[in-house]
């Protein structure tokens, strides 16, 4: 068994706010872009009709191997579990509910 000693330079130490992320690959890795919204902005769409656009700033962008995405993913698991046993369900927007303020 492995033990590594992480360690964080100063700068990063107050990490960077993210409400958003997209993830896409490549054959040779995953990159997760975290990024935080704007204020939403109306405006026509391709076709003219209005539609509510929601620019988004990344904050960080995070290449992996595609041989580590299943320990990503079970270290999330693992810590949602944990975090919900201490400060209860995490409670997501409903389906009724817009994400975006509707008069943005």
């Amino acid at each position: 068994m492995a033990r590594f000693d992480v360690q964080l330079p100063p700068e990063l130490e107050g990490g960077v706010y993210a409400n958003l992320l997209n993830v896409w690959h490549t054959a040779h890795e995953f990159t997760l872009d975290f990024a935080a919204t704007l204020p939403a902005q109306r405006g026509p769409g391709e076709g003219g009709e209005e539609m509510l656009r929601v620019p988004a700033k990344v904050t960080a962008r995070v290449k992996i191997a595609p041989t580590i995405v299943f320990d990503v993913i079970r270290a999330l698991n693992e810590n949602m579990t944990r975090y919900e046993q201490t400060f209860g369900p995490i409670s997501r927007p409903g389906q009724d509910e817009p994400t975006f303020p509707p008069d943005a």
